[in-house]
Parts: structure tokens; sequence; C-alpha cells
């Protein structure tokens, strides 16, 4: 059945002023967005009149699903701490589409999800892009393997001190090797062809970042102090692999490498006091500052580290400190979903896409705005 939502005001997330008008849901998708649209037999009519619509807000990074709602240790399958080096490992494996926190994300008006291992391992695994409906992750995921993390600075040295980490140019030389290794074992593979016994040894760890070697997804790089995003940003140039930056705490030192490197920034959280050294420089100003230098810039809350239902509070924190606010609503729309490489399907308000809808009755980053409304693949959640 078709759905009509009529008379709202619509941010689409592309252009910077909203406009009156209508928007026709059929199949999940969106089918028409104009003025005095044709209502289709048997629609369902939603008055949105005194209604904002907005596209369903899009998280760029973090752990929600694998680190739940309301567990303690047991229930937390986010970090791998028996080797600092499991690209192997997939977050579909483990995210549990019955955790509340997903629930709370549609609440919040959060459509998309792009949740995988921490940063405790210099590689740690593959990323999902997913929604937060549904009772089987291999129904609700838009790309399974949308991304390889990484990790750089405090956290594999104090994960793994014990384990042979201990600093940070430690952490660099292990993913170097398994970046060469891999390398080399895509290359024997192409030469040995359809011969299997010029094949090398099946290793599930290479296979695994294959898909990065050949650019086929980037590498996801946890990296707050600029040092840090700097030998991403080399490591990454050195094998001519793709590459978003994650949390960015420290961008705002570096913005002129940043622009020249010109790369995804997914940028937080920044709710909170600095819990580390390396997030000394932690601030509102960063992705206002980044986003004004040309930078891709994406708000994240890292989730569980913030309540995913806040991102748009945490968009609204960018306004406060100097965002303009058609910028601020891309940064937790249009700009994730290009970052984590979904933008075909989610992120804005346009025909062919996806219909994630969020309805409210005021700004959607005001405090006292209501979500009158989450409408997921059309179907109101």
């Amino acid at each position: 059945m078709a759905t009509l939502i009529q008379n709202g005001t619509i941010f689409d997330a592309i252009h910077a002023e909203p406009r009156i008008g209508d928007l026709l849901i059929e199949g999940g998708k969106i089918a028409a967005i104009g003025r005095a649209l044709e209502v289709p037999a048997g629609a369902e009519i939603v008055d949105a009149a005194g209604l904002n619509v907005y596209p369903g807000l899009v998280e760029a990074h973090g752990h929600i699903g694998l680190d739940g709602w309301a567990v303690g240790y047991e229930g937390r399958d986010y970090n791998e701490y028996n080797d600092p080096v499991t690209p192997q490992l997939r977050a579909i494996d483990a995210i549990n589409p019955f955790d509340e926190s997903l629930r709370d994300a549609a609440r919040g008006g959060v459509t998309t999800l792009c949740t995988g291992p921490g940063s405790s391992n210099v590689l740690g695994g593959t990323f999902a892009a997913f929604k937060p409906v549904g009772r089987c992750i291999d129904d609700m995921c838009l790309l399974p393997n949308a991304a390889m993390k990484c990790a750089f600075g405090e956290n594999p040295k104090r994960c793994y001190k014990e384990k042979g980490i201990s600093s940070r140019m430690n952490t660099a030389a292990k993913l170097r090797e398994m970046l060469f290794k891999a390398r080399e074992y895509m290359e024997k593979l192409d030469a040995a062809g359809g011969d299997a016994a010029k094949k090398p040894a099946f290793d599930l760890r290479l296979e695994a970042l294959l898909p990065v070697i050949r650019r086929e997804i980037p590498l996801k790089a946890h990296a707050h102090q600029a040092n840090d995003i700097l030998t991403a940003i080399r490591i990454a140039r050195e094998f001519d692999v793709r590459l978003t930056l994650e949390h960015v705490t420290e961008g705002a030192l570096i913005v002129d490498e940043l622009v020249k490197a010109d790369v995804p920034l997914a940028i937080g959280p920044t709710f909170g006091q600095p819990s580390k050294i390396e997030l000394q420089n932690k601030s509102w100003r960063t992705p206002v500052i980044l986003n004004a230098a040309g930078c891709r810039v994406s708000i994240i809350t890292d989730s569980p580290v913030t309540q995913q239902s806040h991102l748009r509070f945490c968009a609204a924190m960018a306004i406060a400190n100097g965002m303009p606010q058609a910028d601020a609503l891309r940064c937790v729309t249009i700009n994730p979903a290009r970052h984590i490489g979904v933008e075909n399907r989610v992120g804005s308000l346009e025909i062919g896409k996806d219909a994630d809808i969020v309805l409210t009755d005021g700004s959607i980053f005001d405090m006292q705005t209501r979500i009158m409304a989450t409408y997921i693949d059309g179907k109101k959640v």
C-alpha cells in the first residue's frame, strides 16, 4: 500500500532551504516529491501540515548491537582481546537484532547504522551497515562488509601491552606487515589463475584483507591524535588503499593536511570530558572548522559511548558552535551515508531512495522537539 505524506516542511539534505510539499512512498521507496501530488487509490494519507520531514539519520561509526543495552561484560562482543590482529572477524556474526539500543536508535530518528569491532585491535575486523529493524541481521544489512577496522594510538598499546605492543611504532608496523602479506597473497592468487596447485595456502586473515587491497572497501582507521591521523594517511598512501578516518579529535590541528588528503572524516564522540591523553583537544569546534575548510565531515556518537538516539543533539552542538544548520543536517544524513558507501539508498530525500523518513514537530536539532514518527523502508516503526 502506498503512503502519501502531505503538506510537510521537507528538509531533503540536498538543498539548503526546506520546501512545503508532499512525499509519496510506494514499495518501500520514495516515488515522488512535489506539491499537490495525486493520491494513489487506497493510499494512506498522513497529514504533515505543521510538521518537519527529514531523511532518516545515519550513524557512520559505532558499536551498537555489539555492546548492548543494559549488558555486562559477558554481553559485550565488540573487542577480541586474545589477538591484536583479527581482520577475519565480522560484525554480522555478533550483532544482536533484539538489542533494545536498536529500538532506541529508531525512536531517535536514526535509521541506518554502521557498527563493528572496537579499537583495541590493530586490525579488528569488518563493520556492517544495517537498519535497526528486523530479527535476522542478514535481512537487515545494506552492506555486510562495509569497511575494515584498524586502530592507532592509545588503545592497542593499552590492551596489548603484555602481548607485544607498547608503542605507536609497533602498531603501525603490525598493520604494514599484514598489508604486505595480503598484497603478496593477492598477487600469488592472481598469478595462479585457475590452477589450484599454484595457489598459496589458504589464510583466512589474508582473505579478509583482500577487499582492502583491491580497494573494494576502505580501512576504517580509529585515530584521535594528530600524529596517529597522519600515520593512517601515510600507510593508506603506501599501499594505495581506501581510507576513512574515525574520531579525528585533533583534526583541527592539521586542517591543511586533511584538506589535502581528502578522505571522509567521522568526528566524535564529543559529549563528555576527555578520558585519556589523546582526547585532551576534544572540542565541538572540530567538526565546524573541518566542515568550513571543505572536508567531508560526518558527526558520530560512537554509540554506546553516546546514546544512539542523541545523534541529533551532537549535530545541534555543532550548530551551537557555528556550523550552518543545513550543513549539520548533512553531517548526520548524506555525509555519513557516503562515508559508509550506502548513499545510493539512504541519507537524503530523493526519488528512488529508501523511504527512511522522520517526522518532527519542530527542528530536529531542538531539545524540545518530539519525533512524531520514524519510517524505515516506508513502514512506520
